[in-house]
């Protein structure tokens, strides 16, 4: 008996650490990341995606960023670019690292990388320059 409680007990905490991928992104990209499998509706019949188009406001992006980016279930939260420029004030005041933001490219808009604030972030963190956020010199 009290090996099959120490079983389920060390069973629990993987249940609680599945994570999922959420997606911000054009129906294109939506559709790929959906057949791959990376779609989940749950109890509540909640998605962990966004499909966005011409006539998706802003609020709603910014509400599904601030939904996915809260939700404890959410280990990756991937957005298109040219979506994420819509944003970007979120992003760029966003700091926790899970999830974690990536800026993907979209069929009809090449990724930019000069556009990626994380990227941004990181290339600020590891450059040698002396204004750099070490202070060094």
């Amino acid at each position: 008996m009290a090996a099959a409680t120490a079983s389920s007990t060390i069973s629990q905490p993987a249940a609680r650490t599945s994570s999922l991928i959420a997606l911000i992104a054009d129906e294109d990209t939506v559709t790929g990341f959906l057949l791959a499998g990376v779609g989940n509706v749950d109890l509540r019949r909640k998605t962990n995606y966004l499909l966005v188009d011409s006539k998706t406001p802003v609020k709603a992006i910014e509400d599904a960023f601030k939904e996915f980016t809260t939700r404890d279930d959410v280990a990756v939260l991937l957005i298109s670019q040219y979506i994420a420029n819509m944003v970007r004030f979120l992003i760029d005041s966003y700091k926790k690292p899970v999830p974690a933001i990536l800026e993907i490219p979209s069929k009809d808009h090449p990724y930019d990388p000069a556009h990626d604030s994380i990227l941004s972030r990181v290339k600020h963190m590891f450059s040698s320059d002396p204004s750099g956020p070490i202070g060094r010199g």
